[in-house]
């Protein structure tokens, strides 16, 4: 085994075997593997590639680069990854839902990146509420509840920890083979039964069109179904926020209103979420439409929030969530409506411009070392198709002080084009299987 024969094979175009890839990822998370090397094997597999076959390899040698977590408990272990939108809480009502029907839910989340939210800072906008929990405490809260919402620990992959901080100063981000490597070997760690992938497509993703967010489904589904977990994927319109909130507490008031059982507070986020969960739940082996009427069920009837308020008391947030959210979220000091420039109908929206304009409120980070202002967003974000009359409001902004309120405002009316008519794209563009 040797780091400068492997790297020198990918740059070939061959593919090293599963053993050396292996030896690879377990060199980069003991540093056996240099920086200087790891930036050259991110180099040549961004510009090479790998075969399905070595993707595979390479994500199951990350997997394995730490903790693999083993279940004994009285129900599947199922989970969802989205790849990231604006306005996309889906994660804070699916674990409780999913939790609601005898499933456990290890769910190992991410922070905000770029112009899009993060669950774990959502989560943290509820006073006293931790994600940093040890392996032992994340496993009780798993299984005595049904779901835990975390960061992933030291022990979790640390081999992606390693080539991620690489690939963000070597230009070596955008690889489908690394994203889907990195991607699945923190969500593979968690030792799932099944695994369901919500692939955004759309002005608000990282994938703007349909055919790029068809390409990264498919490879992660093969990957994910090659390294052992039953994994399927929906390709998802991102053409505007799934919810009509941005910002970190005010999308945790969203869920929560859904989980009360108001479906039309946020409808497409609400009708996504229980597709999503019929979908893992028959990877399980439920049958979908039945599997779908369940989780339903479970969110009209409150026992996901029953699940949800269980869980945000056990990772130390105020025990009456449930029945006092509105008390006990931060609320910003300066909120204000954004008027509609003209009469018409909303045509388009830039979901990546809104989710830029809430960073720059504080509601994300520009520089790795900011402190995320929970309070900031915008809520009541006007829908495409809906037609508007001069002065009506567009959405409603939530600010620290004037001055980022009035930048806001200019953000968001750049970001939304009004004219005669709009196109409307299905919710759910597309199902992958395999």
């Amino acid at each position: 085994m040797d780091s400068r024969a492997i790297i020198a094979k990918i740059r070939r175009g061959q593919d090293p075997s599963a053993q050396e890839l292996a030896w690879f990822t377990n060199g980069l998370a003991t540093r056996e593997v240099s920086d200087a090397q790891a930036g050259a094997f991110a180099m040549a597999v961004c510009l090479k590639g790998l075969s399905d076959e070595g993707r595979v390899a390479l994500t199951a040698g990350m997997r394995d680069s730490g903790d693999v977590m083993k279940w004994d408990l009285p129900g599947p272990v199922l989970d969802k990854h989205s790849t990231g939108g604006v306005g996309d809480p889906v994660s804070l009502i699916l674990a409780p839902a999913l939790a609601a029907c005898d499933v456990f839910v290890p769910m190992v989340s991410g922070r905000g990146l770029g112009h899009t939210g993060g669950t774990l800072d959502k989560l943290e906008s509820i006073p006293g509420l931790s994600t940093s929990q040890n392996t032992a405490t994340f496993r009780k809260i798993t299984r005595d509840i049904g779901c835990a919402i975390v960061g992933a620990t030291k022990a979790i992959a640390p081999a992606d920890k390693r080539l991620y901080a690489v690939r963000d100063v070597t230009a070596t981000v955008e690889s489908v083979d690394l994203i889907c490597a990195s991607i699945l070997s923190k969500k593979l760690a968690a030792g799932l039964d099944g695994l369901v992938l919500d692939v955004k497509a759309g002005s608000g993703a990282f994938m703007k069109t349909p055919q790029e967010a068809a390409a990264l489904a498919r490879a992660l589904t093969s990957t994910a179904n090659g390294a052992g977990t039953p994994t399927a994927a929906f390709i998802t319109d991102m053409s505007q926020p799934l919810a009509p909130a941005l910002g970190n507490a005010l999308e945790v008031a969203v869920c929560l209103e859904v989980l009360s059982g108001n479906r039309a507070a946020a409808p497409r986020l609400h009708d996504l979420t229980l597709a999503l969960c019929a979908r893992v739940l028959a990877l399980a082996g439920h049958a979908e439409g039945e599997a779908e009427e369940r989780v339903k069920a479970a969110i009209s009837s409150g026992h996901a929030m029953v699940c949800f308020a269980a869980m945000v008391r056990a990772m130390g947030g105020p025990p009456d969530i449930a029945d006092d959210w509105h008390t006990h979220l931060p609320k910003a000091p300066v909120v204000g409506d954004v008027p509609a420039p003209k009469s018409g109908v909303i045509r388009a929206i830039n979901g990546e411009s809104l989710g830029l304009a809430v960073v720059a409120m504080g509601g994300g980070r520009q520089i790795e070392s900011d402190r995320i202002d929970p309070r900031v967003g915008l809520s009541d974000v006007i829908e495409l198709g809906a037609t508007v009359s001069r002065g009506d409001p567009i959405a409603t902004i939530h600010a620290a002080d004037e001055d980022s309120a009035e930048a806001a405002a200019h953000a968001v009316l750049r970001a939304v084009d009004i004219g005669e008519a709009a196109e409307l794209n299905d919710l759910i563009i597309e199902r992958i299987d395999r």
